[in-house]
C-alpha cells in the first residue's frame, strides 16, 4: 500500500470549539502535550451473532480478539438495537434510536422518530470529544444518512466530517461488494477503490482489509502529543454477500461439514466452559435440517466463507493493535468491540436448489469499468469491475463475481444459544459480545461483567472518560439528554443504576427492568399496544424457552405500560404505519 505523506492536515481544536456552543474539560479544547486521557476506539462489525468469536464459543478463529478479551473483559449481557441503522445512530449519539431519528432504517416516513436521518437534537460522540480535544476519525460503515450519492455539498450535512469527525474512509452506504464497494469515500468526497490515490494496495483490494490498514494510517499519523485520539471503527464483515480472501477461506474447508447442529451443540459447550451462559443453559430450537439439504458441500462453503470474512477482520484488528503498540499507545488505549445486531437470517440472493442460478442480462454487454467511474449505489453491482456479470442464486460464494448471504439456518448457528434473528428483539437478534481492553486502565484480566448494558452506555462511557461535557445545546440546536450509563462501574465491578432498557424495530418490542424481559412480535401503530407479550426471567431463561406471562398478569401489565411510557418518551411515537414485524 502507499499512502500520501501529507494527506492529514490537523485543525486546531479551538477553531472547532468557535461557535458551537460545546465545551469540554475546564471550558476549552486540551491542546497541551503529553494529555493522560486515554485513546478510544470503538469497533463496529456487522450481522455477527453472539457465538461466532472464539471468546464466545466460536470455532472461528479470532485470536487477537480472544486476547484482548484475556486482558481486559467480556460482558455477556451487552444489547444493540437489532438492526443496522438504529444501531449506528443509537451507538454515535447516546440515544435510542427514534430520539436520533433514526428509529427503523434511512428511508424518510414523515415523523420525527422515523426520518432516515441523524437528527440535530443529537450530538455524536465525535462531536463532543472533538470540542474536548480529541482527535477523531471514523473508518467503515456509516449507514445513518439517505445522501449516499448527493448532487450539492449541502447535501451532505450528515456525512461523517459533518458530524465531527476529522478525517474519514468508509462506506457512506449500508451493504456492497466487499472486492468493490459502492459509496466509498475519502474524508468529504466519494471516491472508487481504484482511483483513490492515498491507498493501494499490493493484492486485490477487499474492503474489510481497507478498513483496517486506513484505520492504522490513522493511528500512525496521528500526533499523539499534541491530542488524544477517538476512532469509530465499522467492518461491514461479516454482512452479506458473501466474500473473502480465498486463502482465507480455505483454512475453514471441511470445518462444516457435519452440518448445523454439530456446531451449535459444541458451541453451547464452549460457551458454558468459559462462563459466557449459565451451565443451565438449554438451546433454542434449531433451524434447519441437514439431512435434508440437497447439496452440502455449497451449504458448508457458505459457512466457510462466512467465517473466512470474521476470520479476516480480525486479524485487522490484530494489526490496529500492533500498531498502537508501535506507536507506544496501546496501554493507554480503550478498544470496545461489538457487534450490531444478531446473525442475519436475510438471504440476499442465495437458493439452495442446485438447479437454480439466477438468470443474469447479456454478459457480452458488460464492459471494463474505468477507475474513476461509481458504477452502483445499491447494495448489489450487476457486474464486477472488470466486466463479469455477478451471479446469485445456486452459486459457490467468495468471487466478486457472487452476491449471497448464508440463510437462517446458519444464522440459528451464529446466534447459538439464543433465540431469534437480526430484525427482532428477542435475545438472538440484539445480545452481543462487548469485549473491552485498557491495559492502563482496567486491572481485571479475562474477566466477565454480567451487569445489563446497552449501546446507550457508549456516549456516557467516552465523556466520563475523556472529561469531556455533554450539551444542551449544540449549532443552536437544544439537544436531547443523553440516555446511558458510562460502563466505568462495570469495569472495576460494579453495580450500574438503570430501571429499564427498552427497544422498538418494526414492531417488534422489548423492555427490560431488573432479571425480567417483557419483549413482542407484532404489528405497530400510533398508541397500539402489542397483541402478545412474552414474559421471561433472563436470570435463568436468557434464550426465553418458558414464558411466564400467564403467570404474572400484574407484572405485565405493569411492564407493558412502562414500554409504552418509553415509547412516548423516546419518539417512538407517532409511528408512522403498521408494519409486520421481521419484514
Amino acid at each position: 500500500m502507499r499512502f500520501l505523506a501529507d494527506y492529514l492536515r490537523w485543525v486546531s481544536a479551538i477553531c472547532v470549539l468557535a461557535g458551537c456552543g460545546l465545551v469540554g474539560r475546564a471550558g476549552l479544547a486540551d491542546d497541551t502535550p503529553n494529555d493522560s486521557r486515554p485513546n478510544i476506539i470503538v469497533i463496529l462489525s456487522d450481522d455477527m451473532g453472539y457465538s461466532d468469536i472464539g471468546c464466545y464459543g466460536g470455532e472461528i478463529k479470532t485470536p487477537n480478539l480472544d486476547r484482548m478479551a484475556a486482558n481486559g473483559l467480556r460482558f455477556t449481557q451487552f444489547y444493540n438495537t437489532g438492526r443496522c441503522c438504529p444501531t449506528r445512530a443509537s451507538l454515535l449519539t447516546g440515544l435510542y434510536p427514534h430520539q436520533a431519528g433514526v428509529g427503523w432504517m434511512v428511508e424518510d416516513e414523515g415523523v420525527p422518530g422515523y426520518r432516515g436521518e441523524m437528527n440535530r437534537n443529537s450530538v455524536t460522540i465525535a462531536e463532543v470529544l472533538r470540542a474536548a480535544g480529541y482527535g477523531t476519525y471514523q473508518v467503515g460503515k456509516w449507514h445513518v444518512t439517505q445522501k449516499v450519492n448527493p448532487q450539492a455539498e449541502d447535501e451532505k450535512f450528515n456525512w461523517p466530517l459533518q458530524r465531527g469527525f476529522d478525517h474519514c474512509y468508509g462506506l457512506i452506504n449500508g451493504a456492497s461488494s466487499m472486492w468493490d464497494p459502492n459509496s466509498l469515500i475519502r474524508d468529504n468526497q466519494l471516491i472508487t477503490c481504484r482511483n483513490d490515490t492515498a491507498y493501494q494496495p499490493s493484492q486485490p483490494y477487499h474492503v474489510t482489509d481497507a478498513f483496517a490498514d486506513n484505520a492504522c494510517s490513522f493511528v500512525a499519523q496521528h500526533d499523539f502529543d499534541t491530542k488524544p485520539m477517538f476512532m469509530y471503527v465499522a467492518f461491514t464483515a461479516a454482512h452479506w454477500p458473501l466474500h473473502a480472501r480465498p486463502e482465507t477461506i480455505a483454512k475453514y474447508d471441511g470445518v462444516y461439514d457435519n452440518g448445523y447442529e454439530a456446531i451449535r451443540q459444541s458451541r453451547l459447550v464452549r460457551m458454558k466452559e468459559l462462563g459466557v451462559i449459565s451451565q443451565a443453559t438449554t438451546i433454542t430450537n434449531r433451524s434447519g435440517d441437514w439431512d435434508k439439504v440437497p447439496d452440502k458441500v455449497w451449504e458448508a462453503a457458505c459457512m466457510e466463507v462466512y467465517a473466512a470474512m470474521i476470520d479476516q477482520m480480525d486479524s485487522g484488528i490484530g494489526r490496529l493493535v500492533q500498531q498502537l503498540e508501535e506507536r507506544g499507545q496501546l496501554d493507554n488505549t480503550i478498544i470496545l468491540f461489538m457487534q450490531d445486531n444478531g446473525g442475519c437470517q436475510e438471504g440476499a440472493g442465495r437458493d439452495p436448489n442446485p438447479k437454480n442460478v439466477s438468470d443474469v442480462v447479456d454478459a457480452a454487454k458488460f464492459k471494463t469499468i474505468p477507475d474513476d467511474v461509481l458504477h452502483y449505489f445499491t447494495s448489489r453491482p450487476n457486474q464486477t469491475r472488470d466486466g463479469r456479470p455477478v451471479k446469485s442464486g445456486h452459486v459457490m460464494p467468495g468471487p466478486a463475481d457472487t452476491f449471497l448471504g448464508y440463510g437462517q439456518n446458519w444464522a440459528n448457528v451464529s446466534n447459538t444459544p439464543l433465540r431469534e434473528y437480526k430484525h427482532f428483539v428477542h435475545e438472538g437478534g440484539i445480545s452481543t459480545p462487548l469485549v473491552v481492553q485498557w491495559p492502563k486502565g482496567i486491572a481485571a484480566k479475562n474477566e466477565l461483567r454480567h451487569e445489563p448494558s446497552h449501546l446507550i452506555d457508549i456516549m456516557a462511557t467516552c465523556i466520563d472518560l475523556a472529561d469531556a461535557s455533554y450539551p444542551t445545546e449544540f449549532k443552536g440546536n437544544k439537544i436531547i439528554p443523553m440516555e446511558g450509563t458510562s460502563l466505568h462501574a462495570a469495569f472495576e465491578n460494579k453495580t450500574l443504576e438503570r430501571e429499564t432498557l427498552f427497544w422498538e424495530h418494526e414492531g417488534n418490542r422489548a423492555i427490560r427492568m431488573g432479571n425480567w424481559k417483557l419483549v413482542a412480535k407484532g404489528k405497530m401503530k400510533d398508541r397500539e399496544l402489542p397483541v402478545k407479550w412474552e414474559l421471561y426471567d433472563i436470570a435463568i431463561d436468557r434464550n426465553e424457552n418458558n414464558d411466564l406471562s400467564r403467570d404474572n398478569p400484574e407484572l405485565v401489565l405493569k411492564m407493558s405500560e412502562m414500554w409504552d411510557a418509553c415509547a412516548h418518551r423516546t419518539s417512538v411515537y407517532p409511528c408512522p404505519k403498521p408494519v409486520e414485524s421481521g419484514k
